[in-house]
């Protein structure tokens, strides 16, 4: 990681500096190309050898916040992303600022836990876990009030105008007027971040590759005290926008009792 962080923090101070052009009325050119195509110079001028460059730029989009050193250049109210621009060509964009985090006061659920206790021993990561848990609790149907079904999932594809993504879990489903759906789900365990570039890339993919479907875009992630949040993510005025969030815990449902049912029935 400190590799990557050096490496983009290079880059992108690099092509920020060379690229914010003062404009009129605003101040700062927002779109930095061509980062990938950098990497082998600057690493090579730092002394450093990354196995994998994907990876470098991979973990800075999703996994790892941005090197303070980009941070800093970033404007009041919006933040740096990284996207890609077709095939192993990325760049920098400035785009409104949005922290996709669980909202501490929001009330929760109990749901009976019906995930196989052989998945939960085996599960290879925080990752895998979470995604067993939603898909064998049917999260998304509760969620979205859908019936839904696993389609595939860590599906690897390429959309022309990005390059290749990787979408955690998609789902399809149908409503009791029969409107189909198709749901994308990105899941994050640990201290990985909801990205919106990742949302951005699925509702993407999703209008391409099923035009005839609703697109739902899902997000997943583990909080504290076993609970699992949920989050409706739309587009809205050119960024990725909360529209409904739910935060549920399984438990053994001798563990649900009269006073939680009570409870429910009066929300």
């Amino acid at each position: 990681s400190d590799i990557a962080c050096a490496l983009v923090s290079t880059v992108g101070i690099c092509w920020i500096r060379k690229r914010m052009i003062p404009k009129t009325g605003r101040g700062r050119l927002a779109e930095l190309s061509r980062i990938y195509g950098e990497i082998h110079p600057v690493s090579w001028l730092l002394q450093v050898a990354p196995k994998n460059i994907g990876d470098v730029i991979y973990s800075s989009r999703y996994r790892n916040a941005l090197p303070a050193k980009v941070v800093a250049t970033q404007p009041d109210g919006q933040e740096w992303i990284i996207e890609g621009q077709g095939r192993a060509r990325y760049r920098f964009r400035l785009v409104p600022e949005a922290r996709i985090v669980p909202n501490p006061l929001l009330v929760t659920t109990k749901i009976p836990d019906a995930t196989p206790q052989i998945i939960s021993k085996h599960a290879l990561n925080d990752e895998q876990a979470l995604l067993a848990r939603v898909r064998y609790n049917r999260l998304i149907d509760l969620f979205l009030g859908i019936v839904a079904y696993s389609l595939q999932n860590h599906m690897r594809t390429s959309i022309k105008s990005i390059g290749q993504i990787e979408i955690d879990e998609i789902y399809v489903g149908v409503d009791s007027k029969g409107t189909q759906y198709v749901v994308p789900v990105q899941a994050k365990g640990g201290n990985d971040k909801l990205a919106i570039v990742q949302t951005q890339q699925d509702l993407d993919y999703c209008a391409a590759a099923f035009p005839h479907l609703v697109c739902r875009s899902v997000s997943a992630q583990f909080m504290s005290g076993d609970r699992i949040a949920l989050f409706e993510l739309r587009q809205e005025e050119g960024t990725i926008k909360v529209a409904a969030e739910r935060h549920y815990r399984l438990v053994p449902a001798a563990d649900i009792g009269p006073v939680d049912l009570e409870e429910y029935r009066r929300r």
